[in-house]
């Protein structure tokens, strides 16, 4: 099976004050109530970039959120998601106002019919998450694959992102 683009939406940034600083608030709160809760004991499910904890249910027929990963190395920075069950036209990635954002809605129908029983299962939810951008992507060239149920999103750095760090010399004091 060959790897199916998914397109990334750019849209405008949002003016200094508006929903982003809600946002940020709400994420500081999540942070604090992380912090003395311990997040059910286990802080560390928080990942690089996240603004939302990892299992968030928005209303009664939203999925949690998707387990991801993400690695940095020299070229970028690579997100993987895992969306079993949901295809290409069922994702939306969209990149607003250094944040990216996955979103998607999952579909499940299962009839099983045999002769004294007739079984129908329904399962419908809808999963969004969102990171910060981090500093030096090149956002014209971000891209988006899906293949056997794996979201990969690839952030190429920018040229200056990927000059090689400098080494300060530490002197004692005289």
């Amino acid at each position: 099976m060959a790897n199916t683009p998914v397109e990334v939406k750019k849209t405008a940034p949002v003016p200094a004050g508006g929903p982003d600083a809600w946002r940020s608030f709400r994420t500081e709160m999540d942070r604090l109530f992380d912090r003395f809760a311990g997040g059910w004991g286990m802080p560390s499910l928080r990942r690089m970039f996240d603004t939302e904890p990892m299992f968030r249910y928005e209303s009664s027929f939203t999925m949690p959120t998707p387990a991801v990963d993400i690695v940095e190395d020299d070229a970028g920075y690579k997100v993987t998601a895992e969306l079993p069950g949901v295809t290409e036209k069922e994702i939306e990635v969209v990149l607003s106002d250094g944040m990216l954002t996955l979103k998607g809605e999952k579909k499940l129908e299962k009839e099983q019919r045999e002769k004294n029983f007739y079984l129908s299962e329904r399962s419908y939810g809808s999963f969004q998450r969102s990171f910060t951008l981090p500093d030096g992507v090149d956002r014209d060239k971000i891209a988006a694959d899906f293949s056997k149920g794996v979201l990969t999103i690839s952030m190429p750095k920018t040229a200056k992102a990927k000059e090689a760090a400098k080494k300060i010399e530490v002197k004692a004091a005289a």
